[in-house]
C-alpha cells in the first residue's frame, strides 16, 4: 500500500562528486521496499511543487537511504536538508527486480544507475552476483563496496582512473560466456541500456535481461503520463506505474 509519510532526515552527505545520499527515518513501517522501486521525495521548499523520484538504495529497519545527483533547483535544495528536518515522502512506488527464479545474476550499472541495483543485491541473499559497474572517473565512483560484499565486482571508468578503462557493458560481455548467468539486471544512462540491448541482440542472447528506466516524472503514480515510454509492440507504458523495471526487449530504448 502506498503511503505518504512525514519522514525525519537522519543524515545527508556527499558520497561522490555532486552525488549525495540522504537517509530518512520513517515514522512507521512502509513494508518491504525492493530494489527497483522508488520514492517521491519533497524538497522541503513549498515553491518547488513536484517531488523528486529517487530509487530505493539501502533500507535498515525504518531507515531508508536514497541517492541523488545535483542537477537543478530541486536537488540543490535537497543538499541543504539537515538532520532533524522533516520531508514528505510517497512510497513505495513502481515495480522491482524479481530475481526469485534465478540463481546466478549479472549486474550491469552505470553512474547513478547503480543505486537501485544496490538495493537489489542486498535483498537477494544467497544468490551468485557478478557486478560490472561503470563511472566517468574516480571522483564519480561511489558505494562499490556494496557490490563487493555480495560477489565478484569489476569497476570501469571512462578515463581508467580506477578499475578498467572502458565501460560496464563491454566488461560484462567479455566475461558473459564464462559467467553463464541465469539473468541480467541493468540500470544506467539511456545510451548504456541502448548499447546493452543492441549488443545482446547481436549475440543472440537468450538470457532474461531486466532494465530499470529513468524518465522525468510528475505524479509518480501513473496519472499524469509525463513518464510515458514506447513499448516494442508500438504502445505506450508509464515508467512510474508499469515500471520502472521492464524486460529489455519489451521497451524501445
Amino acid at each position: 500500500m502506498i503511503k505518504d509519510l512525514l519522514s525525519t532526515v537522519k543524515d545527508n552527505r556527499e558520497i561522490a562528486e555532486s552525488v549525495y545520499m540522504i537517509t530518512l527515518t520513517l515514522p512507521e513501517s512502509a513494508g518491504q521496499l525492493h530494489g527497483g522501486q522508488f520514492v517521491n521525495l519533497a524538497t522541503g521548499n513549498d515553491a518547488l511543487l513536484l517531488r523528486r523520484p529517487l530509487g530505493v538504495c539501502i533500507t535498515e529497519g525504518n531507515d531508508l537511504s536514497v541517492c541523488y545527483q545535483v542537477k537543478g533547483k530541486g536537488t540543490q535544495r535537497l543538499t541543504e536538508a539537515k538532520a532533524g528536518d522533516k520531508l514528505k515522502v510517497l512510497l513505495p512506488l513502481g515495480n522491482y527486480f524479481d530475481l526469485s527464479k534465478y540463481k546466478k545474476v549479472a549486474v550491469v550499472g552505470g553512474g547513478v544507475g547503480v543505486f537501485p541495483l544496490i538495493a537489489t543485491v542486498r535483498e537477494n541473499t544467497g544468490k551468485e552476483f557478478y557486478s560490472y559497474i561503470g563511472f566517468r572517473n574516480a571522483k564519480a565512483a561511489c558505494l562499490t563496496e556494496e557490490f563487493e560484499k555480495v560477489g565478484k565486482l569489476t569497476v570501469t571508468t571512462d578515463d581508467g582512473s580506477i578499475g578498467l578503462k572502458g565501460n560496464a557493458v563491454d566488461a560484462y560481455l567479455a566475461d558473459a560466456d564464462k559467467i553463464n548467468a541465469d539473468a541480467i539486471i541493468a540500470c544506467g544512462p539511456p545510451i548504456m541500456l541502448r548499447i546493452l540491448k543492441e549488443r545482446l541482440s547481436e549475440r543472440g542472447n537468450k538470457i532474461p535481461c531486466f532494465v530499470s528506466l529513468e524518465e522525468r516524472m510528475g505524479c509518480g503514480i501513473g496519472a499524469c503520463l509525463v513518464c510515458a515510454c514506447k513499448t516494442s509492440d508500438g504502445k505506450n507504458a508509464r515508467v512510474c506505474k508499469d515500471g520502472p523495471v521492464f524486460e529489455i526487449n519489451k521497451v524501445v530504448l
